[in-house]
Parts: C-alpha cells; structure tokens; sequence
C-alpha cells in the first residue's frame, strides 16, 4: 500500500505540473497584444549568438596616484552558429533625443526631431531574426543581488528605495508602507539614478524595465540613459556614435521591455539615468540587468557562493517556447489565464461554503457528509464557467485515490495548506484551519525546512510578506483568501491532502537558474514524498475477505473522513499518537480499533473485517431466491389501510 501511495503522490507531482503548464500555455493568447511585442522568437540558446567585442571603461587615477587603467581581459568568442545572424540595423541619434511618441504624455527632454530613436531598434519585436542574445539576468528578481547592491540618487520614502527596484516585485495590499512596488525618485528631474554594484567585473548585455506595481498609480520611465563605471564615480554613458543613446522604456507598468546593449560594456556598476517618464506620473522603475560576471578564481566570497550540482540533468526549459526565451519578458501573470480567459487556480467548485453552511444547519452528517462532498449540479452543466483543465484535473483525481499532492508555484519561497478560503464572509485575511490543521502543518514544515532556503532567518522578503514567523508556512486564508482553490477542493471532494509550493521568488526562472532552483528544492521534494507513509493504512473486507469499496474510515476527534478505493484499501495521513479509528460501509456493521502511529518512517497497517448487518442479510437471502424484502414498518401501514376500508 506504501508503494501505492508514494507512486500515486510521484504521478500528481508530475502530472499536475504538466497540466498546469499546459493551461500556461494555452493562457497566452488571451493576454495583452502588446506583450507580444516584447517576446523573442528565435530558437538559438539565449547566450551562444555572435556579439561585437565588449567595452571596458577605464579606471581613472585617484589624486597622488600614479595614472592607471582598468580593463578586462577580452573574453573568448562563443562558438559560431551555423548560421550566424546579423546585427541589427541602427540609426543614429541626435545627443539627448528621446523616442518619439504622444508629448502629452511624457515629461523631462522633449523630442526636437522626428528621427526614429534608438530604442525603437532594440525593444525585443515578434518574430526578428537578427535580435542578438545577450547574458543571463544578473538576479535582481531572485534577489542574488542583494539590497546592498542596489543605490539611487534619491527615493521619496524608504518603501520605494533602490532595494524595492526589482524587476516583478509586488506591492502590499497597504501601499503606504514598507513594502511598496518598485524604486521611485524622490524628485522628477533629469539627475535621477538607480545603479547596481555587480561587485566583481561583469560584460553587461541589456537592461529589462517595468512600471511601478500599483493598484491606483500610473508611474514609470518612457526612456533612459545607461552608463557604466569600474569606481562608481566616473561613468562612461553607452554611445550610439558620438551621442548618448536614449533607450526606449515603458508604455505602461507592467509589461516588461528589454533593451540590449549595442556593445557589451565591462564594467562592475550599471547606472539607469531616467530621461522621460509618463505624464502626471513618477520617475518609478523596477528592473532586472542582463550581464555575464567575469572569472575571478580569486575571489573567494564569489567562489563560496556559486552553486553547483553534481546531477546529470538536462538543465533547460522543454516547450512552451523554451519557457518564453529570458523568462523575464513574460509578465507577472503570463500563464496564469487558460485560452478561455479562466483563471484555473481558482477554478475549483467552492464546497467551503456548502460545508460551513450544513454545519452551521447542524446538518453535518445526517445530510451533507464532512467528506467527498458532492459537485454541484451547476458545475456539471456545460454552460457554466468551467475551464477544460479544469474538468480534466477533476476526472483524474476522481480516478486516482491520490493521497498526498503538491502544486508547484513561483513568486514566493513558502508552503501553503488548506483552507485556501476564508470563512467569514467579506474577511480577505483570516486563519481557518481544517480538522487536520495539526497534519497539514506538519507536511508544510516537512518541505520548508528542508528547502534551502525558506527557513533561512538571513533572507530577505520576496516581496511583502516575511513567513519566518512560521518557518516558511502559512496558512492559505490568512495569506490571502480565495475560493474554489485546488487544495480546499482536494481535502473537501477527495482523500488527497494537497498544498500549493512556492518554490522562488522569480515566478519564471531563467534557464541558467535551474539547477540552482534544482538543488534549492531536491531534497525537499524527496521529503515531501516520503510522508505519504506517515499515517496509517490497511485493508476494509468482508467474513470472505472480499475488498469493501467506498467504506468510511473515522478518527476519533478529527471531524473528516476518508473513504476506501475500489479493492477496500485506505490511506490516512496522521501524525504521531494513538488514535480510536472505525470502519463502516453501508450493509455492514461498524468495527473500531486503536491504530498506534509511530515516529519512524512508514505507515501502520490498521485492517478491519465487517460482518453484514441482520438486514443485510435479510435482503441478500431474498435476492438470491428472486425475492424482495418486506419492509415492515411499509407492511403494518398498508394493513391499517385495509382495516380501514373493511371498517367503512
């Protein structure tokens, strides 16, 4: 049975991912449009493309210093490609021109000419052969970067500093506070700056901007300088011939823009110089720099912190065109949406509300059972909002008796259990455990703390919320609510314990971050696994040692139930202690026993044999000589009837 549960777990891990990467994939096309624009078409690796030679700013010399210079070695060309592509045309610009586009909007140096500027060549079009590849992202989105990293040349408060700048980072429900949604200036003027410290010397390729994450605020930058410097006090501004290139940044604040360098410049700081930003708006920016760090063999501090693995996996994204190429450029949202607009992730019948209104009615059990409650009618139907993955998923957990799931998700490092769905109406936070809070805590903290990561008391937050207060869990309503999630729908309709698994704060890693992200969440999958044998489980049969399907197994003071598999096996995760558990089936008289569970790995088997109850029989003997029951509370009344009719 131990086998069983464990291979049914591996099979939804699996599965369940490949059903929600499909959705991801079919979510695209009811995105914006204009996403599109920023997506790269080309099938060659991200890193391997022919690039003209980087520049490396000199150093200059301090006062009583002899003069100096500081250059990189001159890294060795990537192979060539069979085909190699060209370079993207450019046009020159005029010093200080910012691209073209509507003045209403736009604030800082007005455009003096309708020369085209010099980010239209370089945002990422659909579909164009002769985009060049530049490096991986730096790792501001998976905070590899650290705040220390991160310097502005002012902010307005400290819930906008340089440290919140990061590219996708989500703003709190409370604006106003420490948590704020990207790096805003505390003046709109021409001098304002964002830089990042790569601390070591690094080919810098490209720059990837957003807007500000903001429920009721319009901020971001329409068009930027970038300069490079070796001492953070002489920078030298990337040139489009003999002036300044204005880069092209942002028509609104969440879609990202890439940029991409004409020439790679080696450099160890990378400075962001807004020159335009959008009209009654803020200088307000987060982003991510592309960049490859240069060898340093002797730096010890870089040499400590690079991660490796020893696994022999093919570390790269498979399908969904390669995971959008830089990942970066998809959005907060991208895959969030099925082709039909359904957002799955809250898909889900709501059978929270049905529950707490039966009990609430004192009808728990007599007419709605605290198990395997029934889907409404309304779901079933083919008009109702219900995505095609999401009757896929619920078939195939109505087929398989999964017992333990987890849905894998990015943009936070925490576990979330059940109930997913607050259950005072109107509340948007509020705790609300199921009957196996205590189990269901217990699985959340099997995975946290074993990830690399999550109980890490040194980390800073994702993005608003610090979940070390309960070593990287949370329980999903006092997070945030939501209705007809997965996991409130697989405890409440099936013997499956499910949580949702927050695997990094970047929502989309990119391919060069697998196999950190691999080494980050190894053991903790393989944990996880393995506590589908923490509980108990056995057979239910009859006297002839026949399976007895769909027989309710009941804990002694846990007010949840779970039901037998076709052949009459069960699965029940329990933590340690001594438990009163009864089996009974319809027809069959009930049976307890004390089930003992241990603290050393592996289910305890816990059978029951049920005798047929006397009426059972009854009816098994009638049935058998082409008879049916006679019901005799049914018999004595049609006998009143007839002494009835007699009398009158």
């Amino acid at each position: 049975m131990a086998r069983r549960g464990a291979a049914a777990l591996a099979l939804a891990l699996a599965l369940l991912a490949v059903a929600l990467a499909g959705a991801a994939a079919q979510g695209a096309a009811v995105e914006d449009p204009d996403y599109y624009v920023q997506e790269i078409w080309s099938r060659e690796p991200y890193y391997a493309r022919l690039e003209p030679e980087p520049f490396s700013p000199p150093l200059p010399a301090g006062p009583g210093e002899e003069e100096r210079k500081l250059r990189a070695s001159e890294p060795r060309a990537p192979k060539k490609a069979t085909k190699p592509k060209k370079a993207p045309k450019r046009e020159k610009l005029a010093p200080e021109t910012p691209p073209p586009g509507k003045k209403s909007n736009r604030k800082g140096v007005k455009t003096k000419s309708s020369e085209k500027a010099a980010g239209d060549d370089h945002r990422v079009p659909v579909a164009r052969e002769a985009v060049r590849e530049g490096c991986p992202p730096l790792g501001l989105e998976t905070l590899k970067i650290t705040d220390f990293q991160l310097h502005a040349s002012t902010s307005k408060r400290y819930g906008l500093g340089a440290h919140r700048g990061r590219l996708n980072i989500q703003a709190g429900i409370n604006e106003n506070d420490f948590y704020d949604g990207a790096w805003c200036a505390g003046r709109n003027d021409l001098h304002q700056w964002i830089e990042v410290d790569a601390r070591r010397l690094t080919k810098f390729t490209g720059v990837i901007t957003q807007g500000r994450n903001s429920l009721w605020l319009s901020d971001w930058v329409t068009s930027y300088k970038v300069m490079v410097s070796n001492d953070s006090h002489t920078w030298v501004t990337v040139k489009n011939g003999s002036g300044d290139m204005i880069f092209e940044g942002n028509s609104e604040k969440e879609i990202p823009v890439l940029n991409e360098l004409p020439v790679p410049m080696v450099a160890r700081y990378i400075r962001i110089n807004p020159r335009s930003w959008f009209d009654n708006g803020s200088i307000c920016m987060r982003m991510e720099i592309l960049g490859c760090p240069l060898p340093d063999p002797n730096n010890y501090y870089h040499r400590r912190n690079e991660m490796t693995t020893t696994d022999d996996l093919d570390f790269k994204h498979h399908s969904y065109k390669e995971m959008r190429q830089g990942s970066e450029l998809g959005g907060w949202s991208l895959g969030r949406w099925t082709h039909d607009g359904i957002d799955i992730n809250n898909n889900f019948p709501d059978l929270n509300t049905l529950l707490w209104g039966a009990e609430d009615r004192q009808n728990i059990p007599r007419k709605v059972p605290n198990h395997y409650i029934a889907i409404p009618e309304w779901f079933l139907s083919e008009n109702a909002t219900v995505a095609v993955e999401t009757r896929a998923v619920i078939a195939w957990m109505e087929k398989i008796p999964f017992v333990l799931g987890g849905n894998l998700q990015g943009g936070e490092l925490v576990v979330a259990y059940p109930y997913d769905m607050a259950r005072s109406t109107w509340q948007m936070q509020e705790h609300t455990p199921t009957p196996d809070d205590h189990v269901f805590r217990w699985l959340a903290y099997a995975y946290a703390s074993t990830h690399r990561l999550m109980t890490d008391a040194r980390r800073r937050v994702c993005h608003t919320e610090d979940f070390q207060k309960e070593d990287g869990t949370v329980n999903g309503a006092s997070w945030h609510t939501v209705a007809g999630s997965l996991n409130d729908f697989s405890y409440l309709h099936t013997n499956c314990f499910e949580l949702s698994i927050y695997v990094g704060c970047d929502k989309y890693p990119h391919e060069s971050e697998l196999p950190e992200e691999w080494e980050n969440n190894r053991e903790s999958l393989i944990v996880f696994m393995e506590q589908v044998h923490r509980g108990i489980k056995g057979l239910v049969r009859d006297l002839h040692g026949k399976g007895i399907p769909n027989a309710v197994i009941s804990v002694e003071g846990v007010n949840h139930d779970i039901r037998t598999a076709s052949d009459g096996d069960y699965w029940r995760l329990l933590n340690p202690g001594e438990y009163m558990v009864t089996a009974k089936a319809e027809g069959f008289t009930s049976s307890t026993k004390n089930c003992i569970v241990g603290y050393d790995m592996g289910a305890t088997q816990c059978d029951f044999t049920l005798s047929k109850t006397n009426l059972a029989r009854i009816r098994e003997i009638m049935e058998k000589f082409g008879k049916q029951p006679v019901s005799l509370p049914a018999r004595r009344l049609k006998l009143r009837g007839r002494k009835r009719r007699q009398r009158g």
